[in-house]
């Protein structure tokens, strides 16, 4: 293990099913996030350090290390989730500990820091990418100028390393109605995606100040004339 690698982990999910398709993992939550995304389900991941004391609480690097030491075999990789895991300068020593250990290295990001992606996507295996509007109206969701740039930039980056990926988006009626997901399956398009997850909002256990979600995924016919591949979950 790297010996002065001190990642904020904020939580751990010993297995999971789901966040990574067709995988045994376990998910690691990092401490904060540059962006502010009304229906986030992790507010209490967006500051630096929680409230009430200590952002690592009792997952310490090391004590994450040491779990997984007792699940080679077991599980087939970690997840790094968060918050925004790309902010920590300690993601890449973390991420090399993991694959040392024998486990795959997988990341779920928004793409906020194209340079920090940069740098960590040698290591990974497979990427989830949340996509949060048209790239011209991300303050809207993030609350942050000029983030659409940067999740474009990330997005392309992505594209261009080879690594697997899934391109996702969470869609609340308040955020997103139909023909702002028609203005961002066309920009999905521009950047050669051609799948594509929708996540309809769920509301119980977000932020406050989240209405009710009204949109519906049921008719996407317009959209898959941009992006052919779509499903929902």
């Amino acid at each position: 293990m790297t010996p002065d690698c001190s990642l904020k982990v904020a939580g751990l999910v010993p297995l999971s099913t789901v966040d990574k398709p067709d995988a045994l993992i376990a998910t690691v939550f990092t401490q904060g996030c540059p962006w502010r995304c009304p229906y986030c389900h992790n507010p209490h991941l967006l500051v630096s350090e929680p409230p009430g004391g200590d952002a690592t609480g009792l997952w310490t690097w090391e004590r994450v290390m040491a779990f997984l030491g007792t699940r080679r075999g077991l599980l087939d990789g970690v997840a790094f989730s968060g918050g925004e895991p790309t902010i920590h300068a300690d993601l890449v020593a973390a991420m090399r500990d993991v694959r040392d250990g024998g486990f795959a290295a997988y990341l779920h990001t928004a793409g906020p820091l194209p340079a920090a992606l940069a740098r960590v996507l040698p290591l990974v295996q497979w990427v989830g990418f949340d996509v949060k509007a048209p790239f011209d109206e991300y303050k809207r969701v993030t609350r942050v100028a000029d983030s659409g740039s940067c999740a474009r930039e990330s997005l392309r980056l992505l594209v261009g390393s080879g690594v697997p990926f899934e391109v996702r988006t969470t869609v609340h009626s308040d955020q997103l109605d139909l023909p702002a997901l028609e203005r961002l399956a066309d920009d999905l398009a521009a950047e050669g995606i051609d799948s594509w997850v929708l996540q309809a909002c769920r509301t119980e256990g977000a932020g406050p100040g989240i209405g009710p979600n009204k949109t519906s995924l049921d008719s996407l016919d317009s959209l898959r004339k941009r992006v052919p591949a779509i499903s929902t979950r």
